[in-house]
């Protein structure tokens, strides 16, 4: 690796692995491609934009001319892809936005890393990142999904993570693009769009706002820990065998009302009010089509490349909420971002 482009980089999981490719590897330049839409913000690279290896782009991945034109003025050798639309919610809403970015922004990528790569007559690498959701729903007692399960995605979101997936194979089989892939399960951390559910919950709930469950709040999610995440894909790109997925978990089962219950002790610990903040927790009707459970098997990544969670949830869910409280103007302007675009209302307001 020597000059990484990086697309949503100024997203969660983006901007994170940013920061941890500048720190971990002296010798890369990072291109930073980012469309900088609802849930992207330059705040979230706060301390890096000014590095001299790391350039920031504001484009999208779906761009014809932009695409092509970065590869070639930066000579990029490796792309991690992270760029994507990624909230169930919205996509349950608002389908079309998903399949633009997910489905023809890869093929974009692919098919101008494909044409460049030839032109320079050298063997590049392409990382694409992606999600357990592609497996589909697990019931309680059933083993966790491995990189062999069958796709069976039920939401919009992740049918258009499962396309996205095909193609980047379709692209190593046909015209023999070195690929790997992740499938990682639920993360959080620090810089995540208050949209999603712990920092949702944490905002929410120092607002003195009620905190919505859906359903019964006992669906399960294996929480990952975006630093290890971080650490995980930067394995794959550097060991990583060509052609072959891996599945990134952090091994923390939990259902959702447990880890509400456990975000809002927390906070009871660090900020206390008059009376707890699990008081505030009410349930709402479900999500159309809401999964049950996900899990995946991590033993493969484990075995060929050595790689496991350093965190567990209670460690890595102190160390989140204290960056939250610690950090109330990115919180504020973030949240204000959601309140622009009435997405409060839009996903809520038919809930009881």
């Amino acid at each position: 690796m020597k000059n990484v482009l990086v697309t949503g980089g100024a997203g969660f999981i983006g901007s994170n692995f940013v920061r941890f490719l500048l720190e971990k590897n002296q010798h890369v330049r990072i291109i930073n491609l980012d469309a900088l839409t609802y849930a992207g913000s330059l705040l979230n690279l706060a301390g890096v934009l000014d590095s001299a290896r790391h350039i920031f782009v504001e484009a999208n991945i779906c761009d014809k001319d932009v695409i092509p034109n970065v590869l070639k003025k930066y000579d990029v050798d490796t792309i991690a892809h992270f760029a994507a639309e990624t909230h169930v919610d919205r996509s349950i809403l608002e389908p079309d936005p998903f399949f633009q970015t997910n489905v023809l922004g890869t093929l974009n990528l692919l098919e101008s890393a494909k044409e460049f790569w030839a032109q320079k007559k050298m063997q590049g690498r392409f990382h694409h990142i992606s999600t357990d959701e592609v497996y589909g729903s697990l019931a309680e007692n059933e083993l966790a999904f491995t990189e062999s399960s069958t796709y069976f995605p039920r939401s919009p979101y992740s049918a258009s993570k499962a396309a996205s997936d095909h193609l980047v194979r379709a692209y190593f089989h046909t015209y023999n693009i070195h690929v790997t892939l992740t499938n990682c399960s639920n993360n959080y951390g620090a810089y995540q769009f208050v949209e999603k559910l712990i920092p949702f919950t944490i905002l929410n709930a120092l607002q003195g706002n009620s905190l919505p469950i859906y359903g019964d709040g006992k669906q399960i999610r294996d929480w990952l820990y975006v630093q290890d995440h971080c650490e995980a894909i930067y394995n794959v790109l550097e060991r990583g065998s060509v052609g072959e997925t891996y599945n990134i978990a952090g091994n923390n089962q939990i259902c959702n009302l447990d880890l509400v219950q456990m975000i809002c002790a927390m906070l009871d610990e660090f900020q206390p009010a008059q009376s707890s903040y699990a008081s505030l927790i009410t349930h709402v009707s479900d999500r159309f089509g809401h999964d049950r459970r996900y899990a995946l098997d991590t033993t493969k990544i484990y075995n060929q490349l050595g790689w496991s969670p350093k965190y567990n949830i209670e460690a890595g869910l102190r160390e989140t909420v204290q960056w939250y409280l610690q950090n109330p103007d990115w919180m504020q302007a973030a949240f204000s971002k959601m309140q622009s675009e009435n997405w409060l209302e839009k996903n809520y307001q038919h809930r009881g």
